[in-house]
């Protein structure tokens, strides 16, 4: 009876391993020869392949800067859109140019930071406006092998801030006089809004704005206990921002008008808002994590101590 049944075993195993070789050959592809057709013009294997070559299109957002002493700060920011999200281009050339009505001046150039960002200061005396007093840059960037160029222009006309701060007994006055210098002659702006603000650590805290009258001129009062540096010095600015046609101008004024603050690093006391939290806090802390944790460890324990004391099925032996 046992060598019948396996031979039966053994043609039952053949035929399956046919069935399935022959399964095989059917799915694996055939590659198809044929002759080649001799009336088609042939072509090139550089337009029979086109390779999806994508350089990336970076973007400058470019402005200008006056100063009070006459120059301008010329900013880029140098950036791209991939995959759908916006990355900072570091360490890239970016060339500054003025432009009048004859010709184009290279200015020079500057490389962008980690943010993607540069700074080029240029002197008022160096530049030559138009006929209408306006002044002409370009930010250019030439691009390389895996970007393309890119190049960004702006205009403005020549102007300049003038800030005077005057001391008070309890409330002190910051004033403020905007000048426009395209014409070649000083002539005051009026019926702008200028703003006064004082610098911070990351970005200027604004105190007050007010808009220039006939002689180009507005004040703005501010306290007298605002936090200084070690020594109670603080700076003063007056901004414009985004003017229509001067751009952006500023002035700034250090003044030891602010309360001294320490900048020492020292050991602060514990309280809740610091960075050393009460004791108290700390031991209800680890008293609450050590009784959560501890009811895990113990239902694990529970739970392999069961599986240990399982009983077990007994074996039956079968006499043949």
């Amino acid at each position: 009876m046992k060598p019948v049944l396996t031979t039966t075993i053994k043609k039952a195993v053949q035929q399956l391993l046919v069935t399935t070789c022959i399964l095989i050959m059917l799915l694996i592809p055939v590659g198809l020869f044929a002759q080649a057709d001799s009336t088609k013009a042939e072509v090139p294997a550089a337009e029979e392949v086109k390779e999806e070559s994508s350089l990336i299109s970076p973007s400058i957002e470019f402005l200008s800067v006056q100063k009070a002493d006459k120059s301008i700060d010329l900013k880029a920011a140098l950036k791209a859109k991939v995959k759908g999200a916006f990355i900072k281009l570091p360490l890239l050339k970016v060339t500054f140019i003025s432009v009048n009505d004859t010709e184009e001046k290279q200015l020079g150039f500057a490389i962008t930071d980690q943010n993607g960002k540069v700074v080029f200061n240029v002197k008022g005396d160096s530049l030559i406006a138009n006929k209408e007093g306006k002044v002409h840059f370009k930010a250019v960037f030439a691009g390389n092998k895996q970007m393309d160029p890119a190049e960004e222009e702006v205009t403005i006309k020549r102007a300049r801030l003038e800030i005077t701060p005057v001391k008070g007994d309890s409330l002190s006055t910051v004033q403020i006089r905007l000048i426009d210098m395209g014409t070649g002659t000083e002539t005051p702006v009026p019926e702008i809004t200028l703003g006064v603000f004082v610098q911070r650590l990351f970005n200027p805290l604004k105190l007050g704005e007010g808009a220039t009258d006939e002689n180009g001129e507005t004040s703005v009062e501010i306290a007298n206990n605002l936090p200084g540096d070690a020594k109670g010095n603080i700076t003063l600015m007056a901004k414009l921002d985004e003017n229509e046609v001067y751009g952006n101008l500023e002035a700034a004024s250090v003044q030891k008008w602010g309360i001294p603050v320490s900048d020492k690093i020292e050991n602060q006391p514990r309280a809740l808002w610091s960075s050393h939290p009460p004791l108290w806090m700390l031991i209800t802390f680890f008293i609450l994590m050590i009784v959560v944790w501890g009811h895990y460890i113990v239902i694990v324990y529970q739970l392999v101590k069961l599986r240990k004391e399982e009983p077990h099925a007994p074996t039956t032996v079968i006499n043949s």
